[in-house]
């Protein structure tokens, strides 16, 4: 929040226990220290007001300014200590508490953020830029009820402060608040109207609550936006469930990675260079959800099963532990395990570095407690993409994506940033390793037992009107049938509650699931009939969930990675006829399954008695051919090769 914590003015000096002459000198240096940082020149400044601090080592401003000038030079260690002795000299300096609280905040150190804020003296006069940057501090290690009290006072002090009622916005999102997120989003974009970032932002929470009524005009509003250039960078990720082109896509990841990751200081090239063929390749996975989390239930057997003769695997871990038996599962799955969750960018590169990791994966992308600005710096020699986030990225730092001939066809390349690298069957790991347990009775599910139940069970925001209403037209079609979703907010399933009601169908026809737990919720989804699949998201994890409980999916392929991930899971799965390509081919399949118990219990049977040896679920095969794919990376490095695109073999590897 704090963009220019330095006055750009000269501040008398005073009280100092040294000579006039030499507090004279002292206030020339910091003005040509100001001078030199206005104009961009680091070095100077720093010279300068390092020298002032020499000459008066008790006057706190000059000493801000030098962690200023750190900072500017990425020096963040020095940064703290210049910051810290300023604190110590005034705890009563708001702008030091400030620019302390920004410093630890953007790199990621959010306690260390808060307990500048906190040690703040008492009875300062604080401003909204010192609540609204302690809110958000709050927020990111998910203390949301005092994050609000400190967005409610930022903008008590000022009632038109935007970052105030967007901070807002998404710690209401949070508790799963999502209309009235909406509402706060509203008001940022009345004070800012051609934001795309916070028109994006609207959209996705408006989806959260399943609230279509300005769904059309919106989406409209932000695809001029994007495509004219105009307002702020749109976080990517709420893009991936509209109607947004792929080229939408590319040229919003472009502008946005230039925006959070901007630039920073690269790391000087790696004097070892590429490992001797038979060399042991290492392999580092980032990400903040090594835990009870879909990223690691996916890929928690896939790592196990790494040739440990030819693979070195490290995980950085910046995510919560949560005390899971996944937590101790993916601490057990590698070589080397590190908690990194407060070590900040420019040392956790520094650390990937000195680990010699020859090939940086990021599972994160544009999605919550991102990692990815780390490899801005370049600390790998091949940097990958993969699992988190189904788009490109747009950074010009991520050499591949790893995808598929589904999700990424080469024919796509040019709306990637990235070179696509394809496994040969799906780009999704599964851990076959979950227990299935035993059929759940409808009884308990809530659901009637002679009924044919429809479900879905994606997250409320990937459901939209066109895909909502093929659903309510299955419903009429088949008498005494049911559809199955997920509750993800009580808002939600009021409001597909009322549109069931404006398609001509019972309310009471639509059964909500709670939440459960894995070991549950696998029992749980034997009890549907026919997995009803979303557009232009496609179900990701929930989609294999389906299919490894042995209940079809029907899908339509979309045009975007993230509408093509079902489709991929399809063909791994070899159930290709369920795939579709238009909405009438979708509707049209899903009504003739219904009507037909013999086809689709066959189908059924298919899934159960092939589940241990179809793609989609070896995963031993997957981690062959990933390690494969990073061999063929490594390849290219070691000939001295630019990462190209690389095509799927004609066979598994």
């Amino acid at each position: 929040m704090l963009q220019h914590p330095i006055p750009s003015t000269p501040r008398a000096l005073s009280g100092l226990p040294v000579p006039a002459a030499r507090r004279a000198e002292a206030e020339q240096h910091y003005r040509k220290g100001v001078r030199a940082l206005q104009a961009g020149q680091w070095a100077d400044a720093g010279r300068h007001f390092n020298r002032a601090t020499q000459i008066t080592p008790d006057d706190p401003l000059f000493w801000i300014n030098l962690a200023q000038t750190h900072r500017k030079q990425d020096d963040l260690p020095r940064a703290a200590a210049a910051i810290r002795r300023a604190i110590a000299l005034d705890p009563a300096n708001l702008l030091a508490c400030k620019f302390a609280g920004t410093l630890f905040g953007e790199q990621g150190l959010y306690h260390e953020a808060i307990e500048a804020y906190r040690g703040l003296a008492p009875g300062v006069e604080t401003d909204h830029e010192y609540h609204c940057s302690y809110g958000e501090a709050l927020y990111r290690i998910e203390r949301y009820t005092e994050a609000i009290d400190q967005f409610v006072l930022s903008f008590t002090c000022k009632p038109d402060y935007l970052w105030a009622h967007v901070r807002l916005a998404n710690t209401l999102s949070r508790l799963r608040l999502h209309q009235e997120a909406v509402e706060c989003f509203r008001t940022a974009l009345a004070l800012q109207p051609r934001n795309a970032q916070f028109l994006g932002n609207l959209i996705h929470q408006n989806q959260y609550a399943c609230r279509w009524d300005t769904l059309d005009v919106d989406v409209q509003q932000l695809q001029t936006l994007i495509r004219d250039g105009a307002g702020e960078f749109v976080t990517p990720f709420t893009l991936i469930a509209i109607d947004a082109t792929p080229q939408d896509q590319l040229r919003a990841a472009r502008i946005a990675a230039d925006e959070i990751f901007g630039s920073p200081p690269r790391l000087p090239a790696d004097p070892r260079g590429p490992r001797a063929p038979g060399e042991r390749l290492r392999i580092g996975y980032l990400s903040s959800d090594f835990h009870h989390h879909a990223t690691a239930l996916l890929m928690a057997e896939v790592l196990e099963r790494h040739d440990r003769d030819r693979f070195e695997v490290f995980l950085y871990s910046s995510g919560q532990d949560d005390g899971s038996a996944m937590r101790r599962r993916m601490m057990a799955s590698s070589e080397h395990w590190l908690d990194v969750s407060r070590v900040s960018n420019p040392d956790l590169a520094q650390r990937i570095r000195v680990d010699g990791i020859d090939i940086a994966i990021d599972l994160k992308g544009f999605t919550r407690d991102t990692r990815m600005g780390v490899l801005a710096r370049r600390p790998a020699p091949i940097q990958a993409t993969w699992l988190g986030f189904p788009a490109t990225c747009g950074a010009e730092f991520i050499d591949y994506i790893i995808g598929d001939p589904v999700v990424t066809p080469l024919s796509a390349q040019p709306d990637f940033s990235e070179h696509i690298a394809q496994l040969p069957w799906t780009y999704q790991p599964n851990d076959r390793q979950r227990p299935l347990g035993d059929p759940m009775p409808r009884a308990a599910c809530g659901l009637p037992e002679d009924a044919f139940v429809f479900c879905s069970f994606n997250v409320n925001y990937k459901i939209l009107p066109a895909v909502f209403e093929r659903w309510c037209r299955l419903l009429k079609a088949v008498p005494g049938s049911v559809l199955w979703l997920f509750e993800a907010n009580p808002q939600a399933s009021a409001n597909l509650a009322r549109e069931a009601t404006n398609q001509g169908v019972d309310p009471a026809r639509i059964i909500f699931a709670p939440w459960m737990e894995p070991v549950q919720h696998l029992p749980r989804i034997m009890a549907a009939d026919l997995f009803l699949d979303t557009l232009p998201c496609n179900a990701h994890t929930t989609a294999s969930d389906s299919l490894w409980a042995g209940v079809p999916v029907i899908t339509c392929l979309g045009e975007t990675f993230a509408g093509r991930v079902a489709a991929s899971l399809l063909r791994a799965a070899d159930c290709e006829e369920l795939i579709t390509s238009t909405l009438d081919e979708y509707e049209a399949l899903a009504l003739a399954l219904a009507r037909d118990p013999a086809r689709l219990a066959a189908i059924r049977q298919r899934l159960v008695d092939k589940r241990m040896t179809v793609p989609l679920f070896d995963s031993a095969r997957f981690a062959r051919d990933l390690e494969h794919l990073y061999l063929r990376m490594a390849e290219r490095h070691r000939e001295g090769l630019p990462p190209a695109a690389l095509p799927a073999p004609p066979e598994p590897a």
